[in-house]
């Protein structure tokens, strides 16, 4: 392969860096979202409570992704970077201050609107559910709901204050911030359930419910000290006809649209799962919480990086830097999540009974299990699109990720409603279409992306993809091999012996594909390597030098 430039392998330390601190912060908010689902799995199971909860929790949480951490987040690092760069901090500053005000007002009345119609929010979603949903499971959702609605408003801030962060350059504060938002889920949480209800039954979710409004304001106000040092002083400033605070607005109209396309598919998932076996609900939200471990430690990581350079690169005209930032992008997300979606299908069943603690034949990890091999499917293409849909708004072209969500979103209710209504399947066709839609809906962005760009480095991402890809072939086959012949019998050990063998397993595979990919050429692994062993205490000798 041809040597890189100093310039260009220089880019690639820093971002593979830059990735890696965030990676370790969302890693450490995944890990204790983790660990919060395994205090809810073993308060509540797969039970009707625990589907209640999960309900009513899905509401606030994708009008989250809406307005927040999607759409909002996604226009304002955009408007917010070009005007860093063309006017400078104190002008951006400015714009920042009339977003806030705007959107305390905006997202205020939307808390207000949600908790007046959630009753028929509910009912459409209880619309095919069995009968385990009778009057009583409705009311409690109807509850639930109502108390976690101002989430949204908090939320919707603390993305705003990311941003900013984001804008700056700042990424470990933001990036650890949702760790807080755990913190109080388990512990606010714990607390006001165990203090309303001792016996954990029905009351104890308003407490739960009470602990997920106090961990939204641990990671709005713990990301405050930074911004406050980067140079922001918040002031009220209604004057919300300023041009930047327009084209805000301009870009979230389509990108909420676009970036809802997940979140509502995942929505009717839960509408189509009431109507399958119980527990459906609660296996695949938990297994949608594994997946998005390595999206928030890799795929988000890489995007946040992306997003604000691709956005000054595509200031005045679109050149080579955009291509080559969209394409390197690409390629770390690429190396990765490729291993992560090898481990995922090839070790569901060992993973999952470790991290919840279940036995293999347990019910409850059969279910999240299952759940998780479909989901795994498309989780590379998933990852993908957190690179290539905000690259819309970075060059204008807002309206094509909005017209690309509509057809997923058409395309979701109607395999589902296939493969459930019609043919009778169970709650694993939902996953699957999901990684189906994931597919569809990448392949369609970056054809229109490179329509738009008038071509892409589409040679480079291949060249990356396909020795990856025989890396991943081999770290499957050493998969297979573990389950076979070493984690078949995981029942029978004790909690930390299955704990160190599935550890053992998932680290020897993982090393063994980034070896290879290394070994095979690829750039960007050689620096994820490098990185991860000059962290190990004995092994920093053995990592490839820079830029050899």
């Amino acid at each position: 392969m041809a040597q890189e430039s100093p310039t260009a392998a220089e880019e690639n330390r820093s971002a593979a860096k830059a990735t890696g601190k965030i990676g370790i912060a969302v890693m450490l908010s995944r890990v204790l979202g983790l660990i919060r689902d395994v205090f809810m799995l073993h308060l509540y199971g797969t039970s009707i409570l625990a589907e209640c909860f999960n309900l009513a929790f899905r509401i606030p949480n994708l009008l989250r992704d809406l307005f927040a951490e999607g759409a909002l987040s996604q226009a304002f690092v955009t408007v917010f970077s070009k005007k860093i760069k063309e006017n400078g901090d104190e002008s951006a500053w400015l714009l920042a201050n009339r977003v806030l005000s705007l959107f305390v007002v905006a997202m205020s009345l939307v808390t207000i609107l949600g908790i007046v119609i959630t009753p028929w929010i509910v009912d459409l979603m209880l619309i095919s559910a069995n009968k385990a949903y009778g009057p009583e499971q409705r009311e409690l959702i109807i509850h639930l709901t109502r108390v976690m609605f101002p989430f949204i408003l908090i939320i919707s801030l603390s993305a705003l204050v990311m941003g900013m962060l984001n804008a700056k350059n700042i990424f470990g504060i933001p990036a650890l911030a949702s760790c807080f938002f755990n913190l109080g889920c388990i512990l606010a949480g714990g607390l006001s359930g165990y203090l309303i209800d001792p016996s954990w039954g029905v009351k104890s979710l308003l407490g739960i419910s009470i602990g997920v409004l106090v961990g939204g304001a641990g990671q709005l106000f713990v990301q405050l000290p930074a911004l406050h040092k980067a140079g922001f002083r918040f002031h009220w400033d209604p004057r919300w006809k300023d041009r930047g605070v327009k084209k805000i607005l301009q870009l979230m109209g389509p990108a909420m649209v676009a970036a809802s396309a997940v979140q509502v598919n995942v929505m009717v998932n839960s509408m189509f799962a009431t109507s399958t076996e119980t527990g459906s609900v609660t296996a695949l939200s938990y297994a949608f919480r594994l997946m998005q471990l390595p999206i928030g430690m890799f795929g988000v990581a890489v995007a946040t990086i992306t997003l604000p350079a691709l956005s000054r690169a595509a200031v005045g005209q679109i050149g080579k830097d955009f291509s080559r930032l969209l394409s390197r992008g690409m390629n770390m997300v690429a190396i990765l999540l490729l291993p992560c979606c090898v481990g995922l299908s090839m070790l569901a069943i060992p993973l999952v009974s470790v991290i919840f603690q279940k036995s293999p034949d347990a019910e409850s990890t059969r279910m999240i299990a299952g759940a998780l091999k479909c989901y795994a499917y498309g989780l590379l293409f998933y990852s993908w699109i957190k690179i290539v849909q905000p690259a819309f708004y970075a060059i204008d072209k807002r309206w094509i990720p909005m017209m690309v969500s509509f057809i997923a979103t058409g395309l979701n209710f109607l395999l589902n409603w296939f493969f459930v209504a019609r043919l009778g399947w169970g709650y694993r066709s939902l996953a699957v279409t999901t990684s189906v839609l994931a597919v569809v809906n990448f392949g369609l962005l970056y054809a229109f992306l490179r329509k738009m760009t008038g071509g892409l480095d589409t040679k480079s991402v291949l060249n990356t993809l396909w020795r990856c890809l025989i890396a991943a072939f081999v770290m499957g086959e050493l998969c297979w091999l573990a389950n076979t012949y070493l984690l078949g019998n995981l029942a029978s050990h004790g909690l930390i012996m299955r704990w160190v063998m599935v550890l053992a397993v998932v680290g020897g595979v993982a090393m063994a594909y980034f070896y290879l990919c290394h070994v095979l050429g690829v750039r960007e692994a050689r620096d994820c390597l490098g990185m991860i062993l000059r962290k190990v205490p004995g092994l920093k000798r053995f990592a490839p030098k820079a830029g050899k």
